[in-house]
């Protein structure tokens, strides 16, 4: 049996699963499921505004060159600690945007190759960080909780200590 063949047929399997179950414990599985799509519905309408908001912020983020002016106020402290500029980008926006992050982190690759020291320090600032401000704006956004403060400092300087020990720890490994 390939690999391709299970997956296709794990989630037919899996869908059976639950009708059985369903019927086994005499719930009506249609019913449940139109309630489910419909509850769906009313979280996607829900966080559909908070979710605008944000992509709309990090466009103009991203057009505005603010990046560029912090990366140029920040140059000559980066250079003094020895942290290759070219990351920075990338580890500014992780926390703002997932896609965004990704399509920097794909730039590094093409520019400076997968396994450079860039190329593996942007792999694990991309594993050892999260996107907090879209975490924040969806999950608080679509429970209606508007006080997301220290939710946000917390999240954000947790960010910081995973983009300080990825470059600690790729510069011991493959430095």
């Amino acid at each position: 049996m390939s690999i391709v063949y299970i997956s296709n047929i794990i989630l037919p399997i899996l869908v059976l699963i639950i009708l059985i179950y369903g019927i086994k414990k005499k719930q009506n599985v249609y019913d449940l499921f139109i309630k489910g799509a419909k509850e769906g519905l009313d979280i996607g309408i829900t966080i559909f505004p908070p979710l605008i908001a944000m992509l709309l912020s990090v466009n103009i983020l991203l057009s505005s060159g603010f990046i560029d002016l912090i990366l140029s106020m920040l140059n000559p402290l980066i250079s003094l600690i020895k942290i290759p500029i070219e990351i920075l980008p990338m580890a500014l926006m992780r926390p703002i945007s997932g896609n965004t992050s990704l399509i920097l982190m794909s730039n590094i690759f093409q520019s400076y190759g997968v396994d450079s020291f860039l190329g593996r320090l942007a792999s694990t600032i991309q594993g050892s960080t999260d996107t907090t401000l879209y975490i924040l704006t969806l999950y608080f956004g679509s429970i209606g909780i508007k006080k997301i403060r220290y939710a946000m400092i917390v999240g954000l300087l947790a960010d910081l200590v995973g983009i300080i020990a990825s470059i600690i720890i790729v510069r011991l490994i493959f430095g």
